[in-house]
């Protein structure tokens, strides 16, 4: 009697790349420290050791409750979360230093606040690894996650401007010197809803109407949820002065409703209703036009609301192809480089190529990502890892063409590298979303395929049968 084949779990892939994450960021931590003070302390193995003790727990949770995951979208996140500590600890000495120079102290310590965020992300992993046994489950709850998602998306709109504006854009929610980006979380919960949606109403969706142009085009009655995405998504344009978020949303609907009826129609009607809505916000709101107007013509606004632009084109400038060198810049002169524009700073100290690592990095991500949509077995699982897939590298799109003014700036983070704590919580909670897909699209069927069921009943497959 043959042994059945097995399929590898890769978890011991898993292992080697997390402790490989760990030693790159120790790496980078010691240029840092021997840039800036020319020795090596113990502080060096601080955040490697967050890092593996991190991926560590991650690691020993999904071989526990997801085993056959993809063994490749943990050490990429814990490796971008690493290099996030490294580069906001560097920009906490620059801002040291910059306070020194000036004669006044500087008492921020947002990479130890980091390390906290990045220890509650953990415990949102495991909760949402440990909770979610099955991601179909998520189905059931999809208008009232809906729910959710609409009210945190519209929560900093409401409130009074001192409450929820950074930088131009309503987009965070800051009480007693406490901000979170409620953006983050509603993300994923009005992506769950898409995904539920569309797989509920594909049928519907994917009727025909009149053709144009050799383009079947939806039936009119069909246009009610495209026309209530579009009309949100120009409610936060406008409302919170916010284009990313606005991007995101109504793209991260249409790019679903492509790929649950694949009709293109969707998509040229999608890009049509969000190109008139930019262009008729821009005519109508001050606001609006301001920004578009300082994007343009950044240089103009050097002193004021250009200056944080400005800062960042100079420091990539500065950059060039091999960078100043961890630690050797000033990427503490772009105002909240921690943030929003800490891609800036990677391109300053590391210069292009490095910038294009870390890019490439995130490209592995997401096409783990992509590549367990296209492996998983049902429908709402294929539209649920899509979504989450396409929305964290959409968000990458944003805010990479915002330091490089290929875009407006739009004050969003970089998931996982970035310094915030919404935005850190709600992206490991993406994390365990993707890795529970991934073990449910890699793991063997229950029952093993030792027959082949027809309409007389099964057969059994002998050695000389192919299939």
């Amino acid at each position: 009697m043959s042994r059945p084949n097995r399929i590898a779990t890769r978890r011991g892939t898993e292992l080697v790349f997390v402790i490989a994450a760990a030693l790159i960021v120790a790496c980078a931590e010691a240029f840092v420290e021997i840039t800036r003070n020319s020795e090596i302390s113990s502080h060096v193995a601080t955040y490697p050791l967050v890092v593996l003790a991190i991926g560590l727990a991650c690691h020993l949770a999904i071989r526990r409750t997801a085993r056959y995951a993809d063994p490749l979208l943990l050490p990429c996140a814990v490796l971008l979360v690493g290099l996030g500590l490294v580069m906001i600890h560097r920009l906490d000495l620059g801002l040291a230093q910059q306070a020194a120079e000036n004669g006044t102290t500087y008492s921020g310590v947002a990479a130890a606040s980091q390390v906290v965020w990045a220890f509650l992300g953990l415990v949102v992993f495991l909760a949402v690894l440990l909770v979610i046994r099955d991601h179909r489950m998520l189905a059931r709850y999809a208008y009232t996650l809906a729910l959710v998602g609409l009210f945190l998306l519209m929560l900093p709109a409401v409130l009074p401007a001192q409450y929820s504006e950074v930088n131009g854009a309503r987009i965070w929610i800051r009480i007693a010197g406490f901000s979170i980006q409620p953006g983050e979380i509603a993300k994923i919960a009005l992506t769950i809803f898409a995904a539920s949606y569309l797989v509920d109403k594909r049928d519907v969706l994917s009727l025909a109407g009149r053709r144009l142009v050799g383009i079947d085009l939806p039936r009119g009655r069909d246009l009610g949820p495209v026309l209530v995405a579009w009309l949100i998504s120009i409610g936060v344009l406008v409302r919170n002065h916010d284009l990313g978020t606005s991007l995101m949303f109504f793209g991260l609907f249409v790019v679903l409703l492509y790929i649950a009826t694949e009709r293109v129609s969707w998509v040229i009607i999608g890009v049509l209703l969000f190109a008139g809505g930019c262009v008729l916000s821009y005519e109508l709101f001050g606001t609006v036009k301001q920004r578009v107007d300082v994007w343009l013509h950044v240089f103009d606004y050097l002193q004021d609301q250009g200056y944080q632009m400005s800062q960042s084109l100079f420091g990539l400038g500065t950059g060039g192809l091999f960078g100043a060198g961890l630690g050797g810049g000033r990427p503490e002169l772009v105002p909240v480089a921690k943030s929003d524009f800490i891609l800036a700073s990677f391109g300053e100290e590391t210069g292009l190529f490095g910038l294009v690592a870390i890019l490439a990095l995130y490209l592995v991500f997401l096409s783990r990502g992509f590549a367990t949509a296209l492996a998983v077995r049902d429908s709402f699982g294929k539209l649920l890892v899509t979504g989450l897939s396409f929305s964290l590298g959409l968000q990458l799109f944003v805010v990479a063409g915002g330091i490089s003014r290929l875009l407006p700036e739009t004050g969003l983070t970089t998931p996982f590298l970035s310094y915030g704590g919404s935005s850190l919580v709600a992206n490991f909670g993406l994390l365990a979303l993707l890795l529970r897909v991934s073990d449910a699209a890699r793991r063997p069927p229950t029952t093993p395929p030792s027959a082949v069921t027809t309409e007389s009943g099964p057969v059994p497959i002998t050695a000389g049968d192919s299939s």
